[in-house]
């Protein structure tokens, strides 16, 4: 259920000159936050307001200037891969889709560069630090679908992330409320620092030499938006009172940035307010508070638990040895939420901005096309299939990636044998779905993984000393001959004549051959069992016996499950 923006119940006078009071409800972007934030370590800086700052005035002696990517290696001292990095990360969650940067050609990306007052915020949040995550309510309900201790945890340093997650006391991503109230905390300790990095100096003293432009303002909508729809097709400066009846053809007046602030504060106050009384709510279980935006992590682990957030976010958890299918119907243009899925096959064949896998382990997933990024994280023994913009695979062991993806994969913390792979199936809708977000399926950089810190300076934990630059083991390229496409059920009804019948991203030679081997190995097997000299009943023999081989490898591997699942739909 959506929450209503609610009005203040104070009243202002329209001919005073106080900051105005604040009428409708302010939400963090969760995009930046949670698909936005790279563990470089010169992007932590000791005093970040002194540091852009200086940037900002190296860069350029107006706001107005975008910046590519050799200008921002040389001013942050950083290679050339990292400052494209950021550039191909701030493109994925920026707030503006027709911004040139999010529009550009990969082949562009460097040239057209950032504006740079996104640039100096998206660099700005690089010091926030994660919500750590909770332990569940119930332990001992998801013990039996958690993965087992795997022979990788004596190699695991006492205090990486991955190891906290896998601990005893079992812990889960934190709830959405919890992560929101904790952005907006944040926001609130630091807008001074972020209104002084957009406003403009102009003469005066004091807090009167500090101005925010109509323009400057609208850059805030990186980071927040009004109302749980956002402010989507609607200028952010509508919202606010000191632009919102600006004459279109006439320049807005700047606004003392901070008249701003103040307003702002007030309002980020009483979102914080709404956020709490929702999580107490719903922590003293009242059924008046809403269950989808809040703790999504309470499902039974013996079933699943799927529902829409109030801001496009669907939750697929609690996933245990079934299958499970989502369409496009059912989730189109929202982001996707896996988590705590154990065992079993996911399909969420869909159109999807971003997705996150979180804490599944022994599970297929199985994403559809994702315009934005994939964010795959405390995974065992997952076999992860999609196509997307970018994937960032974190603390993750003993997983492979079918990739079709157009940037770098790119490979965060405390990982051990992973393996990557061209992408290796299809479904009716694919090449449509691809074409909607934006995915080119003759750039497939599944092969170049990037690999960055072991440790992320993100999350709140404390690291010892001299391990923050330490690399993260990156993933090998799977075998060839260990390669086999993924055969989805079509369950697709009156099939467009335009639908895809085969895997749209090219595959390299080496896994084209041993697939054409195989293939070919296949028929001559098929060729000699039908040219077998045999009588009919010895062939009946054969046949049966092959069945009840196969039969129980069906019943070994678990795949018995699946079948039953895809029967039953």
């Amino acid at each position: 259920m959506t929450d209503p923006i609610e009005p203040s119940t104070s009243t202002s006078d329209p001919n005073s000159n106080s900051t105005p009071t604040p009428t409708i409800l302010l939400h963090p972007r969760r995009e930046p936050f949670e698909h936005g934030l790279l563990p470089i370590q010169k992007l932590i800086f000791t005093d970040p307001v002194q540091a852009l700052t200086q940037l900002k005035e190296k860069l350029s002696s107006s706001l107005a200037i975008r910046v590519g990517s050799a200008a921002l290696a040389d001013a942050l001292q950083i290679s050339s891969d990292h400052a494209r990095l950021i550039l191909d990360t701030l493109s994925s969650v920026l707030h503006s889709e027709s911004d040139p940067l999010v529009t550009a050609r990969p082949e562009d990306v460097d040239s057209i560069g950032a504006d740079l007052r996104d640039l100096v915020l998206f660099l700005y949040i690089q010091s926030y630090k994660r919500l750590l995550p909770r332990s569940h309510k119930d332990s001992a309900a998801v013990a039996d679908v958690w993965p087992s201790t795997s022979a990788f945890d004596g190699y695991l340093s006492a205090l990486s992330p991955l190891q906290l997650v896998r601990s005893n006391t079992r812990r889960f991503m934190p709830s959405q409320a919890d992560e929101e109230a904790h952005q907006l905390s944040y926001l609130q300790k630091h807008l001074a620092n972020i209104l002084s990095l957009l406003s403009e100096h102009v003469e005066g003293e004091g807090e009167e030499s500090m101005v925010l432009t109509m323009e400057g303002f609208e850059h805030l909508g990186f980071l927040i938006h009004f109302g749980d729809k956002g402010s989507e097709g609607v200028p952010l400066s509508q919202a606010a009172p000191f632009f919102a009846n600006s004459d279109l053809d006439m320049p807005a007046v700047p606004v003392l940035a901070s008249q701003v602030h103040d307003w702002l504060l007030e309002i980020i106050a009483a979102s914080l307010e709404h956020v709490s009384e929702k999580i107490s709510a719903k922590e003293s279980g009242s059924p008046s508070s809403s269950d989808q935006d809040i703790a999504m992590s309470d499902a039974s682990p013996s079933y699943a638990k799927a529902s829409q957030s109030a801001r496009s976010s669907y939750f697929i958890e609690g996933v245990s040895k079934s299958s499970y299918v989502k369409q496009a119907s059912d989730l189109k243009n929202s982001s996707v939420k896996v988590i705590n899925c154990h065992d079993s096959v996911i399909y969420v064949l869909a159109p999807l901005r971003y997705a996150t896998i979180y804490g599944c382990s022994d599970a297929t997933i199985v994403l559809g096309a994702v315009g934005k990024a994939v964010r795959v994280e405390h995974c065992e023994r997952v076999h992860v299939i999609l196509a997307s913009k970018r994937v960032c695979i974190v603390n993750c062991r003993e997983c492979i990636f079918f990739l079709g993806v157009n940037q770098q994969p790119l490979i965060v913390g405390d990982n051990h044998k992973l393996q990557v792979a061209p992408y290796n199936t299809f479904y009716s809708q694919l090449e449509e779905h691809m074409t909607e977000v934006g995915i080119d399926a003759t750039i497939n950089r599944w092969h170049e993984p990037l690999a960055l810190g072991v440790i992320d300076p993100h999350d709140s934990l404390s690291h010892p000393a001299g391990v923050a630059d330490a690399q993260t083991e990156s993933a090998a390229c799977l075998d060839p001959d260990q390669f086999t496409n993924f055969l989805i059920p079509n369950w697709f009804e009156g099939e467009p004549t335009k639908s895809t019948r085969n895997n749209p991203f090219p595959l390299p030679d080496p896994y084209f051959t041993s697939q054409q081997r195989n293939k070919k190995n296949l028929g001559e097997i098929q060729q000699i069992l039908r040219e077998a000299p045999l009588e009919e009943n010895r062939k009946r023999e054969l046949s049966c016996a092959l069945h009840v081989y196969f039969k129980d490898w069906l019943y070994a591997s678990g795949n018995i499950r699946q079948l039953y699942c895809l029967l039953g739909d």
